[in-house]
């Protein structure tokens, strides 16, 4: 009988956090021929503010040789991919994160661009069809193209689910993620059993750039902004009235969402008609009296949970269950752990039994993003960490990180960046 994914001696890691995209230029082909002439214009003007993609190792993110041998070195069958280079159309900005889009032209120019980038993960995908997953990105501005590119991408073999953005408060263009427009969405995402994710750095609200603290609020306030969308589709009823539809915040850590439970615990029963309660009563409304459980039972059933986990996160495994937390390496980033995953592993999770190791490290993933996990098993058990290794406690490595990274004992993406040269 031959050795299934969690019968072999090694894990199977499937890294629900990577990020790849194509070459500028490289996306030209994937837009409509009368977006050509628009394409070179902004090609020539733009200029990236992402040190990632102004280096010689940028290739990382397209170069599938290079990006596989890495991810052999480092224990990796599989990745689920988010977009990490630029993007037709995407505006220069002095910062990292881009708002939606605001003008209808705006919006049709980088509509495309997204969609250019979805059609490169196709064929990306398809150089290491068993080892990639690839996420239909979409904008919430136009509910029916949004729709339309979630059909299409269901079709194809290499999308595991949707990526979407979380919109900034306040955004005159476009309405928050628990308005009722977004059901159609929900159910689409429902029905044809795909995944919802949505990563860190979106979301952010428009930041006064003649302002010295601007970017600094920005980089410690970034993933906030992702963060609550957990809250608006709880109190929206999107899980009461999907029960089935699972939700991944992404690259945001994990411990805010046991903290946020907390509150929306105590607040949301008294906040129901049937409380009587005319402080908290009059905040409520016909989707709170809707609701079944209370925030935390839909948090624990509908979201699961992707991040670099670190030792100092066991708690959130003990609240949310082994079935619900997913690794992630972050690669090619330097605050991600390639080309140290295996120690990260290591020492993230050494006192977690080999049930649930195997859970987080791939078979969650394997389930949410359409991975066929027997089909890794052959290339686990030959680059994989070791049952046995995963389970001895890290000792000291001899590392002492820099301030930044002070909490962990290797060195991580840095080294990736350590050693790129200048890009021509």
């Amino acid at each position: 009988m031959a050795a299934t994914w969690d019968t072999i001696d090694r894990y199977v890691v499937i890294s629900t956090d990577t990020h790849a995209g194509a070459d500028l230029y490289d996306y030209k082909k994937y837009l409509p021929a009368r977006l050509h002439d628009d394409f070179d214009a902004w090609a020539k003007t733009y200029v990236s503010p992402f040190d990632d993609l102004i280096i010689a190792t940028a290739k990382r993110n397209w170069d599938h040789e290079l990006r596989m041998s890495e991810m052999d070195a480092d224990g990796v069958a599989a990745e689920v991919l988010l977009p990490n280079t630029v993007p037709p159309f995407f505006p220069t900005s002095p910062n990292i994160t881009i708002s939606l889009p605001r003008t209808r032209e705006e919006f049709e120019h980088r509509w495309a661009g997204v969609q250019a980038h979805n059609r490169w993960q196709i064929d990306f995908c398809a150089l290491a069809p068993d080892r990639r997953r690839g996420l239909i990105q979409i904008f919430p501005n136009d509910i029916e193209l949004a729709l339309e590119e979630i059909r299409w991408g269901a079709q194809q073999k290499c999308f595991g689910g949707v990526l979407l953005p979380a919109v900034s408060p306040g955004d005159p263009n476009v309405a928050p993620l628990f308005h009722t427009r977004y059901e159609p969405i929900w159910a689409l995402c429902t029905e044809l059993d795909l995944t919802l994710v949505q990563h860190a750095g979106a979301g952010s609200p428009v930041m006064p750039m003649d302002q010295p603290a601007s970017n600094a609020v920005l980089v410690t306030e970034m993933a906030l902004w992702a963060q609550r969308t957990v809250n608006h589709l709880i109190l929206a009823g999107v899980f009461e009235r999907h029960p089935t539809l699972r939700f991944v915040p992404t690259e945001q850590g994990t411990m805010w969402l046991q903290d946020q439970m907390a509150l929306l615990d105590v607040m949301v029963p008294s906040m129901k008609t049937e409380a009587g309660n005319r402080t908290y009563g009059m905040f409520g409304g016909s989707s709170i009296d809707e609701l079944t459980l209370v925030p935390s039972e839909y948090a624990k059933r509908n979201c699961y949970l992707a991040s670099e986990l670190t030792p100092y996160e066991k708690s959130m495994i003990d609240y949310m269950g082994a079935d619900h937390m997913m690794w992630g390496s972050d690669y090619p980033h330097e605050e991600g752990f390639t080309p140290h995953s295996k120690l990260a592993i290591q020492w993230a999770l050494h006192d977690q039994s080999e049930d649930t190791c195997r859970k987080i490290l791939g078979g969650n993933a394997g389930r949410l993003y359409r991975f066929d996990l027997d089909a890794l098993a052959p290339i686990a058990a030959k680059i994989g960490p070791r049952v046995a290794e995963v389970g001895t406690p890290l000792g000291d490595t001899g590392y002492v990180a820099p301030p930044a990274f002070g909490y962990r004992p290797f060195e991580g993406g840095l080294a990736l960046k350590r050693f790129a040269p200048q890009r021509v």
